[in-house]
């Protein structure tokens, strides 16, 4: 199972339950210690015990694959809670430390499938959403970012509040490589890897073949044009890699000029004074300019295309997971 698959739960589990496999939810809601999987984590499985995605990192799938099962006979939610201090924590595998607390929704009967689809569309359009269920009322609902769950969108977090459980489900990640270079040819398959959606942007063709990057996004316009076509967002990061100031400079001023949680640029200390020069001259402030890594990448020594492509996934990463 790749990363793709981890992303698109809900998706599946909308498949299988159309498809008259049966499908149940299985989804992280509560975590103590060092559990393996954070909250929000989930894994659906279908009536005849077909599971995708992860709750445990495969400590306790096997049990939550049975109580899956059962909720598909029964039609009734339930709660399981597996720990270290339980009688049967070594049972199910949970030997790595931590206690999780895990909800199970068999679709079509706790989870509507229309509400169901409603998430589904919502992922689709790149709209974030947070699904929302009451533990003990068992109510349930869909809806967009308000000033009480915006704190959650900003970080990503889902959680409990009393007997809510709250399901972020932002918009997923996208990286633009601006730069059809050999770097790229490593780092889109890292990104993919991370999670996230990429797209490579580079207006001379003979570099962005399809050749060159089988299988891949590829848009042969000015990457001002792209990006506008596309639109930025602050789930959004970009690099730049021509070291061409032609093709770079329009990049740079889109991503300035939106929230993107980060912009990186190749080139040496020397290249990017010069870049600061002409970024200065078109009226960019330096609060503005300092928003750009340059040199892009973490300092970890790298040479070869692949290692810069590491370094750079890796900086994108911490940026991340400081927001």
């Amino acid at each position: 199972m790749n990363q793709a698959d981890f992303d698109r739960i809900p998706e599946i589990a909308l498949d299988w339950h159309r498809a008259g496999r049966g499908a149940a939810l299985a989804t992280v809601i509560e975590t103590w210690g060092s559990a393996p999987r954070p909250v929000g984590s989930q894994l659906v499985v279908s009536a005849s015990g077909e599971m995708m995605g992860s709750v445990s990192g495969g400590c306790v799938e096997g049990a939550v694959v049975e109580d899956a099962r059962d909720s598909l006979v029964d039609g009734k939610p339930r709660i399981l809670k597996f720990g270290v201090s339980d009688d049967d924590a070594f049972s199910v595998g949970l030997a790595c430390g931590g206690t999780i607390r895990i909800l199970i929704e068999p679709v079509g009967v706790a989870i509507p499938e229309a509400l169901l689809a409603q998430l589904v569309t919502a992922r689709s359009n790149r709209r974030p959403v947070v699904y929302c269920v009451d533990l003990e009322s068992w109510e349930r609902r869909i809806s967009g970012p308000d000033p009480s769950t915006q704190d959650r969108f900003r970080m990503n977090r889902s959680g409990l509040e009393g007997s809510r459980f709250f399901g972020i489900h932002n918009t997923p990640l996208r990286l633009f490589v601006v730069g059809a270079v050999h770097i790229a040819q490593a780092l889109l398959p890292m990104a993919r890897a991370c999670a996230y959606q990429p797209v490579l942007i580079d207006p001379r063709e003979a570099f962005g073949s399809a050749a060159r990057f089988p299988g891949e996004t590829i848009i042969h316009k000015w990457p001002d044009a792209a990006m506008a076509t596309i639109g930025l967002d602050a789930r959004s990061a970009v690099i730049t890699l021509t070291h061409d100031a032609k093709i770079d400079d329009p990049a740079i001023q889109a991503a300035l000029a939106s929230d993107v949680f980060y912009l990186g640029c190749l080139g040496s200390s020397r290249t990017h004074a010069k870049r600061v020069v002409r970024l200065r001259e078109t009226g960019r402030s330096d609060a503005e300019i300092a928003r750009i890594h340059a040199p892009v990448g973490l300092s970890i020594g790298a040479r070869s295309p692949a290692e810069i492509a590491v370094s750079i996934m890796a900086e994108i990463t911490q940026e991340l997971r400081s927001l």
